[in-house]
């Protein structure tokens, strides 16, 4: 059974995931020749107040460029 953990800022809307689950659910049925059935697929969403880039969180970016 794979598995995807897919680890994702905070704000996309539901179709957005949608679409997202979808998409990797083909990829991994296409590339593996796993049934869909069997495929997982857990989104973790990150707070913003969670996640940096080069030592930055992510929120301070967004606020910096307002």
């Amino acid at each position: 059974m794979p598995i995807a953990i897919l680890n994702i800022i905070e704000g996309r809307d539901l179709e957005k995931k949608r679409a997202l689950t979808n998409a990797v659910t083909e990829a991994i049925c296409k590339s593996l020749d796993a049934p869909m059935q069997s495929v997982r697929v857990i989104i973790n969403e990150m707070l913003k107040e969670n996640y940096a880039i080069a030592g930055e969180l992510i929120c301070d970016r967004e606020a910096a460029k307002h």
